[in-house]
């Protein structure tokens, strides 16, 4: 019964115990805890500038320089988060664990690369083309939720059994 138990838990599990030290030992995981938050800074001072050009007609240059540099980190996490889940996971995207994560990731990559093709082929007005840098940052934040909400698993796994074969409560 235990060791039914135990095969379970394991299948449920965010990581095994042998992606748990790949994890803990990769420096692609470093990297990632760099680039996330330093990605929300920058998406929360583009926010701004979108937000303000829409309200008030002025930055547009400034607010297109904004999307173009969050949309340069975005593909700098996403290159080097594709590492990481091949280090962790064997695989480079679509990893069981982060399935979900990885479909909406493609989703925000085709809206911010659509963002950069309106603006330098000049498709759309300024006022359209911040339309879809805010498309965009949309899913973008519901992507980051959801890795957000993916680090907590992890963690309350961790908590939860140190071995990393866990039961995880939420659903991923």
């Amino acid at each position: 019964m235990q060791e039914n138990w135990d095969s379970q838990a394991a299948e449920l599990s965010l990581y095994t115990p042998e992606q748990r030290v790949k994890r803990d030992s990769s420096i692609w995981t470093i990297v990632q805890g760099i680039l996330a938050p330093f990605q929300f800074l920058v998406f929360l001072v583009s926010l701004g500038l979108v937000v303000w050009y829409l309200q008030t007609g002025e930055g547009f240059e400034i607010a297109t320089a904004s999307v173009v540099a969050k949309t340069l980190v975005l593909y700098l996490i996403m290159v080097t988060g594709a590492i990481w889940e091949k280090v962790v996971f064997g695989k480079y995207l679509f990893a069981d664990a982060f399935f979900w994560e990885d479909v909406m990731s493609m989703l925000v990559l085709a809206l911010h690369t659509a963002y950069l093709i309106a603006v330098f082929a000049s498709v759309g007005t300024p006022f359209t083309q911040m339309m879809i840098a805010l498309a965009a940052y949309t899913a973008y934040v519901i992507n980051a939720a959801q890795f957000l909400l993916k680090l907590r698993a992890a963690r309350l796994q961790a908590a939860q059994d140190p071995r990393g074969t866990a039961k995880l409560e939420a659903a991923s």
